[in-house]
């Protein structure tokens, strides 16, 4: 089945629900989801909606025209309009660790992920029988200070070459330049511990394990050019008990890792985020 997201943002007002529905409804548009949240702080309203294309009466290529005469330009509205159809295209960036990549390429080949997954790239060399597997071309591009704008470089050329619609960084260890990410704004997902920034360096889970914690945590994002600080996608916890070691905290955080990022990647799929500021609002 194929359909059309479109995502809404303008001041709030009466009749936009109205405005909308009706329009879907004159062409023949089927419903299938609909949120809508109002941000009373700074007066904005949210919209989502999902129809179905099948016996919609406007031609896919006009509907972002025809309902910005409509009905957009009425309420001031800035629109996006997506398709299910065809599926996004995917990159993943790796280095050494495999917790998040196995989890991502699981659900990929049952399924679960409505996505294409063109190429992965990584620094190193230690994950390429895992991806090779999968039978995703694997790519080498060790990065030293010396050669990491060049090597950027060929990173996006890969990128594009293989027509990239977003990134995902399963505990890719490397930062981004600010060039990098301004070729995918809100387009690069990152997945790290919530110890930041309590708990920074190499040791996390040994620092924390020192201190006592009881809660430890994942933050999924999209990067920014502020370190691990970009609008936030999703996050989950687990306890931690005074009889758990140091091992043990990593293997906790490392599963609450993967299924956070696995969240954050099931709502960029779905187009149900909406960056507003370095904030989001995520669409049920």
């Amino acid at each position: 089945m194929q359909t059309a997201i479109m995502i809404i943002q303008c001041r709030d007002d009466k009749g936009i629900v109205a405005a909308v529905s009706d329009f879907l409804f004159r062409y023949n548009g089927n419903i299938i989801e609909v949120d809508q949240h109002i941000d009373e702080e700074i007066g904005d309203f949210f919209m989502r909606a999902e129809w179905e294309l099948e016996s919609f009466a406007i031609p896919k290529g006009r509907i972002f025209e025809v309902f910005q005469d409509e009905v957009g330009t009425q309420f001031s509205m800035k629109c996006s309009l997506e398709f299910n159809h065809p599926k996004p295209r995917m990159a993943i960036f790796v280095s050494k660790l495999s917790h998040c990549l196995f989890d991502i390429l699981s659900r990929y080949y049952s399924g679960q992920f409505q996505v294409e997954i063109p190429l992965i790239l990584s620094n190193h060399t230690d994950l390429k029988r895992v991806v090779k597997g999968f039978g995703i071309p694997f790519y080498h591009l060790p990065i030293t200070k010396e050669n990491k704008q060049e090597q950027e470089q060929k990173q996006l050329a890969l990128l594009r070459e293989h027509n990239v619609d977003f990134v995902v960084l399963a505990r890719y260890m490397q930062i981004l330049s600010g060039d990098f990410i301004g070729n995918f704004p809100n387009r690069i997902i990152n997945i790290h511990h919530s110890f930041l920034p309590a708990f920074v360096g190499a040791k996390p889970y040994h620092a924390a394990h020192k201190r006592g914690v009881k809660i430890i945590g994942a933050t999924a994002h999209y990067v920014t050019e502020e370190l691990d600080a970009g609008p936030i996608i999703e996050q989950d916890v687990a306890r931690v008990r005074h009889h758990n070691t140091v091992e043990e905290m990593v293997q906790m955080g490392q599963d609450v890792e993967k299924v956070v990022l696995s969240r954050a990647i099931k709502y960029h799929l779905a187009r149900k985020i909406q960056v507003v500021g370095n904030r989001t609002i995520i669409f049920n």
